[in-house]
């Protein structure tokens, strides 16, 4: 099985300044063996390291843990997709076969902002490297990302998160609406991570329900992977407790339950097994 979202981090290396003191629960080190001890429990034994900083050192730290550890199945790092050299950056950071997609951080930034003609190259390139496109956003950017998809139809894109919907004021809309469209798009998958982060302090699992089932229901088993967005999960629930509620609530046996929680990971992001 395959953990398709968890992080990693030094504080204060590599660029790290993120998580803030504020957030006690996750404010230390996370390293691949604190990883493993959470992950074992479930019997999860590969981890996809996607980057917490949007920074190119981060990025080569994570590529170089990945490098000898097998653990680290691959590594979605960060770019800046609208700088000027930044196919020439992909194209080096690509040579690393561990590398598997690249994430701008959106959530924080303008709705439209990967539609301004300087990121279309650095897009482009990503295609011909065959690198994904993890898609760190919220409702208010699925507009612009429809667009986005239709521009760049050969692009493989994964959205994190579920696009973090409003669980906590319990808004299905129109994010219910948004969030359908884009599943119209085969190119288009989606990772059932984050969501506990999303709902109020005190969530149920009936909570997370709806917002569950409408994403099985349109991207189906094939299009969907589990991740655990280790450690920052731990803010709400934890590893074996997110485990254990994406388990129940999707209800799959067999080959549909074998693909939300690994083999749909290593096809969308090209895992070498």
């Amino acid at each position: 099985m395959i953990d398709a979202h968890c992080h990693f981090w030094r504080l204060n290396h590599n660029d790290c300044t993120w998580p803030p003191p504020a957030l006690t629960a996750i404010h230390r080190d996370f390293l691949p063996d604190d990883w493993q001890r959470e992950a074992d429990a479930v019997g999860v034994d590969t981890a996809i390291a996607v980057q917490s900083q949007p920074s190119d050192r981060d990025t080569e730290w994570l590529l170089q843990l990945a490098r000898d550890d097998m653990r680290i199945a691959g590594v979605v790092g960060w770019v800046d997709l609208a700088a000027r050299n930044a196919p020439n950056r992909i194209a080096a950071l690509a040579r690393n076969p561990k590398l598997r997609g690249l994430r701008p951080m959106l959530q924080d930034l303008p709705d439209d902002w990967f539609l301004q003609p300087a990121v279309a190259p650095a897009t482009e390139a990503m295609v011909a490297h065959g690198l994904c496109f993890d898609a760190l956003v919220r409702p208010r950017h699925l507009p612009r990302l429809l667009r986005f998809v239709e521009r760049h139809p050969a692009l493989r894109i994964v959205i994190d998160h579920a696009a973090k919907p409003d669980i906590a004021g319990r808004m299905l809309r129109p994010w219910r609406a948004r969030i359908a469209a884009l599943a119209e798009f085969p190119s288009v998958t989606c990772k059932l991570s984050g969501l506990a982060t999303e709902a109020a302090e005190a969530w149920r699992p009936d909570d997370l329900r709806p917002y569950i089932e409408h994403l099985l229901t349109t991207f189906g088993p094939d299009r969907l992977l589990w991740g655990s967005d280790w450690p920052v999960v731990n803010l709400a629930a934890d590893y074996s407790r997110w485990f254990g509620l994406v388990h129940d609530l999707t209800h799959l046996q067999g080959d549909t339950r074998a693909a939300l929680f690994g083999g749909n990971a290593v096809r969308v992001y090209g895992i070498q097994e």
